[in-house]
């Protein structure tokens, strides 16, 4: 069985991770949205409201499951028995950062293997980050926000 780990913040989901993931789904047999617990960062939405939209979201694909780790995400793949680490690729900094990250990834267990899936034109400039700002200072997100997260907003 072809095991994937899509992981992330997804503080909160957008548009651009549902595409990701939508577009990785043909190439395994279950991907788990791993919901990286950093201790480092100050999270906007609690966990339980991450998982809450993450599986509204995806309620209609039977081969997406939601978890939340902690530690080294290689780890957690290990734990998962996934292969394979789905990661999205905006710019060509996200490409540099997760160029390095995938390799010391590789260095420490060989047998996961990063996919980069390079983000459709019409999301590259969507990040968690940038839709968290605004909505800190009240601004309309629904354009960013997949509806059935935003119904739980």
């Amino acid at each position: 069985m072809k095991i994937a780990l899509f992981p992330g913040s997804f503080d909160p989901v957008t548009k651009a991770h549902v595409d990701i993931l939508k577009r990785s789904l043909p190439l395994f047999d279950k991907v788990v949205i791993g919901i990286g617990l950093n201790s480092t960062k100050a999270a906007y939405l609690t966990i339980e409201k991450r998982k809450e939209m993450l599986r509204a979201v995806f309620a209609n694909e039977p081969k997406v499951e939601v978890q939340t780790y902690e530690g080294l995400t290689v780890e957690f793949c290990k734990k998962i028995n996934a292969n394979y680490m789905i990661r999205g690729i905006r710019t060509v900094s996200d490409f540099e950062y997760e160029k390095a990250i995938a390799q010391m990834n590789h260095a420490l267990v060989p047998e996961i293997e990063s996919i980069f899936i390079v983000s459709k034109p019409g999301y590259s400039s969507i990040s968690s980050t940038i839709v968290r700002d605004i909505m800190r200072n009240n601004g309309d997100v629904k354009q960013f926000i997949p509806k059935e997260a935003f119904d739980l907003l």
